[in-house]
């Protein structure tokens, strides 16, 4: 593997687009497609800006070899604070779910929506201080699941207290199954929607636009 595509490879890992690139390390975006094309090397001070950047060693971008970046050695990877965070959130889902079942009270939502803050504080903290390499796809993967799990209790709240007045930490069947119906209709929207907005975003981080050619 050649320096550019060593170069390549971390800035789609990161989740980058050659602009976005180029804005954090203060160069243009020609400058990062001839980098990555081979048709120029960066210069010493910006190969050490891309290693600080990447959290991998000056000789793995101009020797590729595979020393990590003493920094990077001290950071967790994102995905271990993502999994915890998930895990937090799943036991709210369900620790909430059993204490309704048992006690019908409001403690079953509060102790829910404290499960979920807490698994979202967890991943807020862990992901800025993880390695910046694993953070772009633990983050996707975090939404990717979470958003199944963090709206469910807040939207069967709202939806009991509107047709029963009860506060449950999931959705409770009435006389009539079409607000049943309604509720699963919205919560499978919302979560479908964000999904597809993270799949296009991601796309559009890996194939930008090329700028159109200007006709003399």
């Amino acid at each position: 593997m050649k320096m550019g595509d060593r170069i390549q490879s971390l800035r789609k890992t990161k989740g980058l687009s050659q602009e976005q690139l180029a804005e954090k390390i203060g160069v243009s975006r020609q400058a990062v497609s001839k980098w990555e094309s081979e048709q120029s090397i960066p210069e010493l001070d910006k190969v050490i800006m891309l290693s600080d950047f990447f959290d991998v060693t000056t000789d793995y971008l101009l020797k590729g070899v595979a020393s990590e970046h003493p920094r990077a050695s001290k950071k967790i990877d994102a995905h271990i604070f993502m999994m915890a965070a998930t895990t937090l959130n799943f036991m709210g889902l369900i620790i909430a779910a059993a204490v309704w079942y048992e006690e019908q009270t409001a403690m079953a939502l509060v102790i829910g929506l404290i499960f979920i803050a807490l698994g979202i504080m967890v991943f807020g903290i862990g992901f800025y201080s993880s390695c910046e390499q694993s953070k772009a796809p633990a983050k996707r993967s975090f939404w990717r699941i979470n958003i199944w799990i963090i709206p469910f209790i807040p939207l069967s709240f709202v939806y009991n207290i509107l047709i029963s007045g009860l506060i449950a930490p999931y959705p409770l069947l009435m006389n009539s199954p079409f607000y049943l119906i309604l509720f699963w209709g919205v919560y499978f929207i919302l979560g479908l929607t964000v999904v597809y907005l993270l799949h296009k975003r991601r796309n559009k981080r890996y194939h930008p636009r090329a700028p159109a050619k200007q006709s003399n």
